[in-house]
């Protein structure tokens, strides 16, 4: 049998989606990682902190043997149990660590030593995040970007996932981009969502030679922040600007932020999803109190409340077309002029979402 060879192609790697196993410890995996990488670390991160100070007090010799202490006996066979059963599942996989050191390098023999031959990515992490740094740079300065603008609840989301030439920004960071954006679940660290950013571009240009299509957002989509290179480029990019009448644009945040949303908040908490749902879109509200002013902001925060208490007491969804449709005319519209008129670039088309798209496809 041919064993297969470590690697330095990354590119490779991640136009793959190759599995690849992590060996750093949990807080290096949460801090930045890929897509398809899975933490399955040498050390926990306690184990990884007393073997730094051995490291700094005693040097690299005293190091190493507290590290292999540590990682012994049930301990070591655990670990080993669940490197093998990754191995044996991913076969076409790799390991890494931080730099491709000793860490990885540990593993692979111990692997060796249970007759599981697995390579691993030479340069470990360190290298990999500064491949995908410097390809999102390259990347960016080749690709022609057009944008799907429009105003909110336009279903601008949904043009983007019917163009196959497209980057969905707002599923990357796990946000709809809005004040009220956030989803049940957490976002991605600000370097996961730079990593996964840089492969879907990579792909992308790797598929073809049209535009991309991505969806016009702000500077942050939730806490994330688009990386400046990217930032420029669409500020300057033309234009496809989706345009639905308001009821229709009401019918659209209805079913994702009141249906959608509160579907989501029940599949995770069960019968306190629904309370849970209502608290979180009040808290988005307050914190658009200074914009909207006391007065308003009271007057729409017992239109919400009302609107929850009629859904739950029997589907009625009538008072939160109410709140919705008094936010679109009175926040959201403006702000959008706003920022629309900060951008440069020239619009091309303006329709509804399926006039849109068949224009998209005409590229």
């Amino acid at each position: 049998m041919t064993l297969r060879p470590d690697t330095e192609d990354y590119r490779a790697l991640f136009l793959g989606d190759v599995p690849m196993m992590d060996m750093r410890a949990p807080a290096e995996f949460e801090h930045g990682s890929f897509p398809t990488a899975h933490s399955l670390p040498l050390m926990t991160d306690d184990e990884r902190a007393q073997v730094g100070i051995c490291y700094r007090q005693h040097g690299q010799a005293a190091a190493i043997e507290l590290g292999q202490q540590l990682v012994s006996g049930d301990v070591k066979a655990r670990r080993l149990q669940a490197w093998c059963d990754f191995a044996r599942k991913h076969p076409g996989g790799y390991l890494y660590c931080f730099r491709g050191g000793l860490r990885s390098q540990t593993v692979q023999q111990w692997l060796r030593d249970e007759g599981v031959d697995y390579p691993l990515v030479l340069g470990g992490y360190k290298a990999m995040r500064r491949f995908l740094l410097e390809e999102l740079e390259r990347s960016v300065g080749r690709a022609e970007f057009v944008l799907i603008s429009g105003k909110t609840g336009t279903g601008k989301t949904r043009v983007i996932a019917r163009l196959s030439a497209s980057v969905d920004l707002e599923a990357l960071a796990n946000h709809r981009g809005s004040t009220f954006g956030q989803l049940p679940l957490p976002q991605p660290s600000q370097i996961d969502f730079e990593n996964a950013l840089s492969i879907a571009l990579m792909k992308q240009l790797e598929q073809g030679k049209g535009p991309i299509f991505l969806e016009d957002e702000g500077r942050l989509i939730g806490r994330l922040a688009l990386p400046g290179v990217l930032r420029q480029k669409m500020k300057n990019a033309p234009m496809l600007v989706v345009e639905q009448s308001l009821e229709q644009r009401v019918d659209v945040v209805i079913e994702d932020y009141v249906l959608d949303l509160g579907k989501r908040y029940t599949e995770l908490h069960g019968d306190d999803g629904a309370r849970r749902h209502s608290e979180k879109l009040q808290d988005d509200l307050l914190r658009i109190r200074k914009r909207l002013g006391g007065e308003r902001h009271q007057q729409v925060s017992a239109v919400m409340a009302g609107a929850f208490a009629a859904q739950w007491r029997d589907g009625d969804l009538s008072l939160h077309r109410e709140w919705i449709r008094f936010l679109l005319e009175n926040y959201y519209d403006p702000m959008y002029d706003y920022q629309l008129a900060q951008r440069k670039g020239n619009q091309l088309f303006s329709g509804d979402r399926d006039a849109v798209v068949a224009r998209a496809e005409q590229f």
